[in-house]
C-alpha cells in the first residue's frame, strides 16, 4: 500500500503532456492551446506550493522546448509519455523500444535529467502488451503508471490488481479506481474527474485515502480548455456521446482540484512517491 506522508494522503496528480489536435488529420488548422494551458496548471501547482509528474510526448516536447525548460525549472519531474502517443497495442516490442529511446532523448535534449518513469497512452498496457514492462526495465524506466485495472471501453487489464507491483524491473502503479462494481472507473484524472458528480469523486478520495492514503491521478492540457474549438478527439471509436464527454465540466476542473487540496491531500511526484513505498518487490 502506499504510505501517507507528513500525515496527508498522498494526490499523484500527474499531467500527460500531449497535443491533441497533432492525433487528428488537419489538427494543424485548430488553435495551438497546450502552452497556455499548462501554465494554468504551473500556476495551480505553484500556489499550493507542489512539485508533481509530467509524462511527455515526445513530439510535444520537440515542439515546446520552452515550456518544458519552465517545467523543469520549477522542480516537477518529466517522464515519457511515447514519442507519438501510439497506443501499444499498434507497437512491437522493437517499434516501443526504439520509440521510448526516441522520447527519452527528446526529454533530455530538453534538459531532462534521470528520466525513469513512464505511461502509456490510453493506458494499453494490457495483457497482450505485457511485453513493455520487460523493454522499460531494459532502457532503465524504473516506474511505470500505465494499468487500468479493470475493464474499460478502451484497454484494461481487469486481473493486475488495485495496488502498486514490481513487474520485472519495473514497479507498476496502477490507476485509482472508484471501487464500484456499478461503475468502476478511474476517479482521480481526466474525464471522470471531470464529468462525475462531485459528491461522487469527493467520497471516493475520502475513502481510498483512508484505504490505501493515496490517489493516482492524470490530466491533459484539454481538460481544462474551454476555449478550444471542437473536433472529434482521436481514440475513441467516433463516439458523439464520449466525444460529449470530452468536453463536459473543463471550466469545473480548477475548482475541483482546489477542493482536493482543502481536503488535506499533498501533491508529489511519482518519483518520490516510489522513494516512500515500504518495499519495491511484490505488493507496495
Amino acid at each position: 500500500m502506499g504510505q501517507v506522508v507528513d500525515d496527508k494522503p498522498v494526490y499523484l496528480f500527474s499531467i500527460d503532456l500531449e497535443d491533441v489536435r497533432t492525433m487528428i488529420e488537419g489538427g494543424e488548422r485548430f488553435r495551438p492551446r497546450v502552452v497556455e494551458t499548462t501554465r494554468r496548471y504551473l500556476e495551480f501547482l505553484a500556489r499550493h506550493g507542489a512539485r508533481c509528474t509530467f509524462f511527455c510526448v515526445g513530439r510535444t516536447v520537440r515542439e515546446n522546448a520552452g515550456l518544458i525548460k519552465e517545467i523543469a525549472a520549477a522542480g516537477h519531474e518529466l517522464a515519457c509519455h511515447t514519442d507519438l502517443h501510439r497506443p501499444l497495442t499498434e507497437l512491437t516490442p522493437d517499434s516501443f523500444r526504439e520509440d521510448l529511446r526516441r522520447n527519452i532523448g527528446s526529454l533530455r535534449d530538453a534538459g531532462a535529467e534521470g528520466v525513469v518513469g513512464f505511461r502509456a497512452p490510453m493506458f494499453s498496457l494490457v495483457e497482450r502488451t505485457a511485453w513493455a514492462h520487460e523493454v522499460l526495465g531494459e532502457e532503465g524506466i524504473e516506474y511505470s503508471s500505465s494499468v487500468l485495472p479493470a475493464r474499460s471501453p478502451l484497454y484494461g487489464w481487469e486481473g493486475f490488481g488495485a495496488v502498486p507491483r514490481r513487474v520485472g524491473r519495473v514497479l507498476e502503479l496502477p490507476m485509482t479506481l472508484r471501487g464500484k462494481r456499478s461503475l468502476n472507473v478511474p476517479i482521480g484524472g481526466g474525464v471522470y474527474f471531470r464529468a462525475l458528480p462531485w459528491g461522487m469523486v469527493r467520497r471516493a478520495f475520502a475513502k481510498q485515502a483512508a484505504r490505501q492514503g493515496s490517489v493516482l491521478g492524470y490530466f491533459h492540457p484539454y481538460d481544462i480548455d474551454t476555449e478550444q474549438e471542437r473536433f472529434m478527439h482521436p481514440g475513441i471509436g467516433n463516439s458523439r456521446f464520449y466525444n460529449h464527454l470530452m468536453y463536459r465540466n473543463r471550466g469545473d476542473v480548477m475548482r475541483r482540484l482546489d477542493e482536493v487540496m482543502a481536503m488535506g491531500f499533498r501533491i508529489m511526484t511519482y518519483r518520490d512517491y516510489v522513494a516512500t513505498l515500504p518495499s519495491r518487490d511484490g505488493a507496495a
